[in-house]
């Protein structure tokens, strides 16, 4: 199943399962549930989108421990951890994990539906941003060698005339390839062909002059 999914529930109570699902459904969030953190990671290949919503203190793998194996995996899905009373010592260490939120029971209806609905904004920016750095990452691809290291000289700050030095080439040639770099990047502007190279992860450290 591949199907995108606006919430993932994980408890072993059965009755806070169907209450929290209820809940989400009533709010037309499409819901899968999970009686446990392992029956919810052999499922995972198969989650492309959504928020956990998960106990704190579950038999086997608990919600702590599901962090820690989720951030192992690099899954970007954001979590929301619910707390019995007195486990906030316990949420505090959730967040450290990378939890987005945490909620104390007994919790407010509307405070879950706000948390999920804010993990989603959270998740969709967080997807759209994946996206982009993937399609800056292509465009990189197409360089030539000699058009990525006019690239590297250009988001390291550098003026043609140095990148002309350090590549031994003329001016006029590093002005061709910098035309080049801006064509295929789709770069309007060096600022833009900047904030591209920050997103894609592309930028290098300027060496000592």
């Amino acid at each position: 199943m591949t199907a995108d999914t606006d919430a993932h529930v994980i408890d072993d109570d059965a009755a806070v399962r169907d209450s929290i699902e209820f809940l989400l459904r009533s709010a037309r969030l499409t819901v899968r549930t999970y009686d446990s953190a392992a029956a919810f990671l052999d499922a995972l290949p198969a989650i492309r989108s959504g928020c956990i919503i998960t106990d704190v203190r579950m038999p086997g793998i608990s919600g702590i421990d599901l962090l820690r194996r989720l951030k192992e995996m690099r899954v970007q899905l954001p979590v929301i951890v619910i707390t019995g009373h007195g486990d906030v010592p316990l949420a505090v260490e959730a967040m450290k994990f990378g939890a987005a939120d945490f909620l104390e029971k007994p919790f407010d209806d509307e405070v879950l539906l706000a948390s999920v609905r804010s993990a989603l904004d959270r998740s969709e920016a967080s997807a759209a941003l994946e996206t982009e750095r993937a399609e800056i990452r292509a465009r990189i691809a197409t360089l030539t060698h000699r058009e990525r290291e006019v690239l590297d000289g250009l988001i390291a700050g550098h003026p043609n005339k140095i990148i002309a030095f350090d590549l031994e080439i003329s001016p006029r040639t590093v002005e061709i390839y910098r035309a080049n770099v801006m064509t295929k990047m789709k770069a309007g502007s060096l600022s833009e062909l900047v904030r591209m190279a920050l997103a894609a992860g592309a930028m290098k450290s300027a060496p000592d002059r």
